[in-house]
């Protein structure tokens, strides 16, 4: 198994080749059984792919009505801020949406390097404030909204809930950040050992990884940006109750942790868990995975303890 991950570890990252086998999971013989709703969400003059799963037959739309309010998962996708959408992770969202009783909303802001750092970073806000502040089809109660992310997802959830606490106008209650990518180093010199230890035979490489910041950016700047790399932010007070999964052999794993030490040292509440022999991205595999289910437990603790 090692030889054939370290075989499938090779190479460059191609935009197009990458987007095109991303696709593939866009062909999902299920999916009309999924219960969905897509809209779109103004970010100035760029419309926002949004898409609403829900967990059942109830949907708590604007009607007026008061109590009329379901928990809502507010989703922002991996993919290395360049591949991936809302129709790549639709068996994800649904699954989610199903397992944990949540609705999620799962959001298509815009990918490098066509569109680079803070264009999706600020696509995310403006559903955010939108579903925050209930402008938008969803009647929603902000204490029961949680931002959650994948990878590049989790960086744009962490990074978002910063924003969000600079800018003022909202304030995530909590977010789930798996294997986050929070760091703006890759090479060598990366302080974080888990780089080394699995940034050649895992499939996510630590080449890869440079190579996505180097797409991501729109200038060497942004590799100093909190928003861009949020484990460099100073002040990581006053953020959201945390929960970080990171998974065993991944490259992403120790920045994740100690961002999350960092979130714990500057006085929020945070719970770290490592899954044990997962690769990144594992939670995009399904819920038979024994590894997502495991994730999944953990999850719903999590969403049970701010009810």
């Amino acid at each position: 198994m090692r030889t054939v991950l370290k075989a499938l570890s090779y190479g460059d990252i191609n935009v197009q080749s990458s987007r095109a086998f991303a696709n593939i999971k866009a062909i999902d013989p299920l999916r009309r059984f999924y219960k969905t709703i897509d809209t779109r969400i103004y970010n100035g003059s760029f419309e926002v792919p949004t898409r609403i799963y829900l967990a059942g037959e109830e949907l708590p739309v604007q009607n007026g009505m008061e109590g009329n309010t379901l928990p809502v998962l507010l989703f922002l996708h991996g993919g290395g801020w360049i591949t991936e959408s809302v129709d790549t992770y639709t068996r994800v969202c649904a699954g989610l949406a199903k397992d944990t009783g949540h609705v999620v909303v799962s959001v298509g802001y815009r990918l490098a390097p066509e569109f680079r750092f803070p264009a999706g970073l600020e696509d995310c806000y403006a559903v955010a404030r939108a579903i925050y502040t209930n402008r938008f089809l969803l009647n929603v109660d902000p204490s029961r909204i949680t931002l959650i992310g994948d990878s590049a997802g989790g960086n744009l959830a962490a990074a978002l809930s910063l924003m969000a606490r600079d800018r003022g106008e909202f304030m995530p209650r909590q977010q789930i950040l798996i294997y986050p990518a929070v760091s703006n180093d890759y090479s060598e010199a990366s302080p974080f050992s888990s780089v080394r230890e699995n940034g050649s035979d895992f499939l996510l490489t630590r080449q890869k990884l440079c190579q996505y910041l180097d797409y991501y950016q729109s200038d060497g700047a942004d590799r100093q940006n909190p928003y861009f790399a949020p484990i460099l932010e100073p002040d990581l007070s006053g953020q959201p109750r945390t929960l970080i999964l990171t998974a065993q052999f991944d490259p992403l794993r120790d920045e994740g942790e100690w961002y999350g030490k960092r979130l714990k040292d500057a006085g929020n509440e945070v719970e770290i868990h490592r899954i044990q022999d997962a690769l990144h991205g594992f939670f995009a595999l399904g819920i038979k995975y024994f590894h997502v289910q495991e994730s999944y437990t953990i999850i719903n603790q999590f969403l049970k303890e701010n009810e």
